[in-house]
């Protein structure tokens, strides 16, 4: 399988929690230019949840 890492080519959001006992990780690029990582299961709930409300389709709403 290939990177999945977003960036500035192909913005996105990336989560990866490889085993139930690891944190999970996170990063987000946006086509606007904003950019963010989290590691640990609440800082990522966190970047999801910033990401559905600012960046990416976000940005296609009224």
């Amino acid at each position: 399988m290939g990177d999945l890492t977003p960036t500035r080519d192909r913005p996105g959001l990336h989560i990866s929690k490889p085993s139930p006992n690891d944190p999970a990780q996170g990063s987000a690029v946006c086509h606007c230019g904003a950019s963010a990582t989290a590691t640990g299961d609440a800082q990522v709930r966190l970047l999801v949840q910033g990401w559905e409300a600012n960046h990416g389709s976000a940005h296609t709403k009224g």
